[in-house]
C-alpha cells in the first residue's frame, strides 16, 4: 500500500490512524485530511518526536497495511 491509496480513502483510514496515534484528536485528523506531511507534523507536535522518528513511524504503519 502507498500513501496515495491512503489519501484517497482517508475517511476510511483516519479511524485506524487515530487508534495508532491516540494523542491525535478528531480535529487533528480533519486537518491532516490525507496529507502525509501534515500527519508527520501532528505526530511530532503531539508526541515530541523529531521529523525522522515521525516519518519512520508513518512509513512502518503504511508498510504494515
Amino acid at each position: 500500500m502507498n500513501w496515495d491509496q491512503i489519501a484517497g480513502k482517508w475517511k476510511q483510514y483516519k479511524g485506524d490512524v487515530q487508534m495508532k496515534w491516540g494523542k491525535l484528536s478528531g480535529d487533528d485528523m480533519d486537518q491532516v485530511d490525507g496529507n502525509r506531511e501534515k500527519l508527520i507534523g501532528k505526530i511530532q507536535e503531539r508526541y515530541g518526536k523529531n521529523k525522522e522518528e515521525a516519518q519512520k513511524e508513518v512509513d512502518d504503519y503504511i508498510n504494515g497495511l
